[in-house]
């Protein structure tokens, strides 16, 4: 994406926690400028304290959704009413989604088919569908494989079957006739089609997560280049030499 791009917040207070607010503009702040900042709640209820104290420091706008009817959510009709309009009527390049509950996806699928880069952020109980539709989703609650030795972790991971194979398509994918792929390239070709974001998972990088994984080898050239290839194919290649 291009320098400065023009980002519009939208919270749902009642499913997401204040106290994580710094690392979401933090966060966008990579991406571009926050031009729209807004949360919506029922800034009424005791449940909205923490998100009432920081507002203002954050010059977050509090949009204001009365608990009308029992089991009925207008938080979610207003937030959705609001990105609708923001579409037709601002110059926007990023969405930027923040709830842990609601199910956002076709919001979400509008956004991207109007040419728009989605960012999500919610606890791990966000839906999948609303993880996965999104252009990048983090995880705001800390990861629970952090203060794991690292043998456990890529235990952990080497069983998350659809990791794996999202990994293995992107290498094959970018790869030399020798099976060798550039990280970068790699890193770009998930990003095109995935919200997939190495944080998720404990690592800073995406050569952090490829080292932990004992399927892939790493190596480097010209002192700073790293390349990356899965053992399985290096194997293949091998028989056929």
């Amino acid at each position: 994406m291009k320098d400065k791009e023009n980002i519009a917040v939208f919270i749902d207070a009642d499913n997401a926690p204040a106290k994580k607010i710094d690392k979401v503009l933090s966060e966008l702040a990579r991406y571009g400028v926050v031009n729209i900042r807004k949360a919506y709640g029922n800034w009424k209820s005791q449940n909205l304290k923490l998100w009432e104290e920081i507002i203002h420091e954050y010059a977050i706008q509090p949009i204001q959704q009365f608990d009308l009817t029992k089991g009925k959510n207008a938080t979610d009709m207003a937030l959705v009413i609001d990105v609708m309009d923001i579409l037709y009527t601002k110059n926007v390049d990023v969405i930027c989604l923040v709830s842990s509950d609601c199910d956002f996806t076709p919001l979400v699928t509008r956004a991207l088919a109007d040419g728009k880069f989605v960012i999500g952020f919610g606890e791990r109980k966000a839906p999948l569908a609303f993880v996965n539709s999104c252009s990048r989703f983090l995880y705001l609650d800390d990861v629970e494989t952090q203060n794991e030795p690292i043998q456990k972790q890529a235990k952990n991971i080497k069983s998350d079957t659809k990791l794996i194979n999202l990994l293995r398509q992107a290498i094959e994918a970018v790869e030399e006739e020798d099976g060798w792929a550039m990280l970068g390239p790699i890193g770009t070709h998930i990003s095109n089609h995935a919200s997939f974001d190495q944080r998720n998972y404990g690592f800073k990088k995406l050569s952090d997560l490829f080292m932990a994984i004992d399927l892939f080898e790493m190596k480097k050239t010209n002192g700073s280049v790293l390349w990356v290839r899965d053992k399985k194919k290096a194997r293949q290649l091998n028989k056929q030499s």
